[in-house]
């Protein structure tokens, strides 16, 4: 199986197509496919990342079988394979182009992280969002605590990690955690389309503004003031602005 692929139709796009064993449980070729996806998009002509799935489910997270084996390394070792997987949320973080999540079925534990972790979310209709680390006497990883406390309210945070209660995607959207639920089925097309008005735009542009929003849950305002002026400064120099300003001006679509 072909777990990231350059999508055949457009050329401007990778598409993720996550593990299909125990309903896309985390495994190295995953990891490895993830990675080989962002440097792909390293390349001018690729315009976003699409992480999606077959089977009927995004992702369940951590195989607990590979966790029980890990009982036997030393606590060092088994912060250097949490690492592993931290490495991988970071990377879909300062992705040149954005990253978008198609979840079908559900995301769960540290596939909730990474779905999460994304830019843009399409969900099915009933597709719930885990984290049931407590049931087997576990933290959330992956950046899960982090994307909670920034996309829902903390009473919520704390339901879903402390009970373990999952969260449909019709909640999250109306929270706005998500971007857009359809009908299961539905949800490949609907990150397609998305994809495809992210390459209408311009690249350069939309990899400063998803580093600028990212930024701005860490700094203060006086330090993204700054940021924002010279992302603007730099924008505004470059060939994109100068096609935009032009295509505004004489009422036509830009060519990005």
């Amino acid at each position: 199986m072909t777990l990231a692929r350059v999508d055949d139709k457009t050329d401007r796009l990778v598409v993720v197509n996550m593990n299909v064993h125990r309903r896309g449980a985390l495994s190295p070729d995953l990891y490895a496919a993830i990675r080989a996806a962002l440097e792909t998009a390293q390349q001018e002509r690729i315009r976003a990342v699409i992480l999606t799935a077959e089977g009927g489910f995004f992702c369940a997270g951590g195989d607990l079988n590979v966790l029980i084996a890990r009982r036997e390394l030393s606590e060092a070792e088994r912060r250097e394979k949490v690492d592993e997987l931290h490495d991988l949320v970071r990377l879909i973080r300062s992705s040149p182009v954005p990253v978008i999540a198609a979840v079908e079925g559900g995301a769960a534990g540290a596939g909730a992280s990474l779905a999460l972790a994304c830019d843009l979310i399409v969900a099915a209709e009933g597709a719930k969002f885990t984290a049931a680390y407590v049931k087997a006497g576990l933290v959330p990883d992956a950046g899960l605590t982090s994307a909670l406390s920034r996309l829902v309210p903390r009473a919520l945070a704390m339901e879903m990690c402390l009970l373990a209660r999952p969260v449909s995607a019709e909640r999250m959207l109306a929270l706005g955690a998500v971007n857009a639920v359809v009908p299961a089925g539905e949800v490949d097309a609907t990150a397609h389309g998305l994809a495809d008005a992210l390459a209408r735009g311009p690249r350069a542009a939309q990899g400063m503004i998803r580093r600028l929003v990212c930024e701005a849950y860490e700094t203060s305002e006086a330090q993204q003031l700054d940021s924002e002026r010279d992302g603007m400064a730099a924008a505004a120099g470059g060939p994109e602005a100068a096609e935009g300003i032009a295509a505004f001006l004489e009422k036509r679509p830009p060519r990005f």
